[in-house]
């Protein structure tokens, strides 16, 4: 491999890990208009992890008719949802993704369950 193709090759990754950090980034900013927190030890497998966990969560919720817009508060404010099941479980300061990941996906399973049974 010659200097000139070593060169082109670093910047090619130097490019993908800055498109990585920015897709990343945009994540984490959805995952805040929706009140979870990503914390700094978070890796970026854990952020797309958590993202995917929130997706499966509001699918269950919308297949039962829910609507996170109702029951959802403001960023920063308790509300008082129509439905408490389909409000999206908040991360506690303390747990760590992979805790706050499967804790979505039981209340996700939960709301699956209840789908079958209705």
């Amino acid at each position: 491999m010659t200097e000139r193709q070593a060169s082109r090759d670093d910047d090619r990754e130097r490019d993908r890990e800055r498109d990585r950090e920015r897709v990343t980034q945009e994540i984490v900013a959805r995952l805040g208009t929706r009140g979870v927190d990503v914390q700094e030890s978070d890796s970026r497998d854990d952020v797309v992890e958590i993202a995917d966990a929130v997706e499966r969560f509001e699918q269950q919720v919308f297949a039962l008719g829910g609507d996170l817009m109702v029951d959802e508060p403001p960023p920063g404010h308790r509300g008082r949802p129509d439905e408490p099941r389909f409000r999206l479980p908040l991360r506690a300061a303390d747990e760590t993704a992979a805790q706050y990941v499967a804790r979505l996906t039981r209340a996700s399973d939960e709301l699956r369950r209840h789908r079958r049974d209705a």
